[in-house]
């Protein structure tokens, strides 16, 4: 039989202030014994004296154990207490509050020192988060830069993928207590998401009028796929996705040359078929005004010859040397 679900359940402690003026007394009650004990001692009450000490001594123990119960709650973030090993409650509320001295909170770490993440802000890498940063769980929207990875597109070929996730936890309770470590198992899910979504589609269309979804092409449709699919995942952790958007696409250094070189025919193939276009276009209009303001009279040979002309003129790279032909073609 599967573990029973932990339903969350919000704490309204009491607030703290009472209770520090409480403690406060506490402490001038013991210093005040102690000083009884040492006028006991010079008094020759030995048997006043040993009891002074031993009261006193009770209440500093007393007094340690009552300062464990307070609670201070930053705005935005939670506190999920267990007592004796049990769930006890979630305070959500702000401010500084008084709760049983034997509850702690949960630290959703693996080791006590400190873990290393994926939730990075900086360019170098992970962030380690020390145990005694982790008992308060942020509820704050915070970014999960990914790593760059090499996978293979739906064509086999070896691309390098990237992505940022924009997340925050909804439900602090599944959070600790669902998975061992909400922000590694994030992590992992991520990884897991980008490499299955892309190799389910491929870098590029090779052809211009192809319809089919591309990693290049439709990377914000394949973004919110990517979100859906990871926000069912990680739904269990208690974990919401905002957003998810692919930062880095290319085609792995091994054949990004190769590549590349495609990328320039297909422009040079385009500026070409431009150029025909308009070269045509061109001769085609220079042969009607001439034929229809009866500038000269053109036979289909010399036609012909006029449109070779022409197009070697519009459609070369480099500029035209005329010849002047002051004799007949024949």
């Amino acid at each position: 039989m599967g573990s029973k679900e932990i339903i969350e359940k919000e704490l309204k402690p009491k607030s703290g202030l009472g209770m520090l003026a409480a403690v406060i007394i506490l402490l001038i009650a013991d210093v005040a014994m102690y000083i009884g004990c040492g006028f006991a001692f010079a008094a020759e009450g030995y048997v006043l004296g040993t009891v002074l000490v031993v009261a006193a001594s009770l209440l500093i123990i007393v007094w340690c154990i009552l300062l464990a119960g307070f609670k201070v709650v930053k705005p935005k973030e939670v506190h999920v207490l267990t007592l004796f090993g049990k769930y006890h409650g979630t305070i959500k509320n702000e401010g500084f509050f008084y709760v049983n001295p034997f509850c702690s909170a949960v630290v959703p770490v693996t080791n006590s020192e400190a873990i290393s993440v994926n939730l990075k802000t900086t360019a170098e890498g992970n962030v380690n988060i020390a145990a005694g940063q982790r008992k308060r769980i942020s509820l704050k929207t915070m970014t999960l830069i990914n790593t760059k990875q090499k996978v293979n597109d739906a064509l086999g070929n070896p691309i390098i993928i990237g992505a940022n996730v924009i997340w925050k936890v909804v439900n602090p309770t599944a959070a600790v207590f669902s998975v061992e470590n909400y922000t590694e198992f994030l992590s992992t899910q991520c990884d897991s998401i980008i490499r299955n979504v892309a190799r389910l589609y491929p870098y590029d269309s090779m052809e211009d009028d192809n319809a089919e979804k591309t990693l290049r092409g439709s990377s914000v449709e394949i973004a919110d796929g990517m979100r859906k699919e990871l926000q069912e995942r990680v739904e269990s952790a208690g974990l919401e996705i905002i957003e998810v958007k692919i930062t880095h696409l290319s085609y792995s250094e091994e054949i990004a040359a190769a590549m590349l070189q495609r990328q320039q025919a297909e422009a040079v193939i385009a500026a070409r078929q431009k150029i025909v276009e308009g070269a045509v276009s061109m001769v085609k209009m220079a042969i009607d005004q001439l034929g229809e303001e009866d500038v000269v009279v053109l036979d289909e040979e010399r036609k012909a010859a006029m449109v070779s002309n022409l197009l070697v003129v519009l459609c070369g790279n480099k500029d035209a040397q005329p010849i002047v032909n002051s004799g007949s073609i024949y």
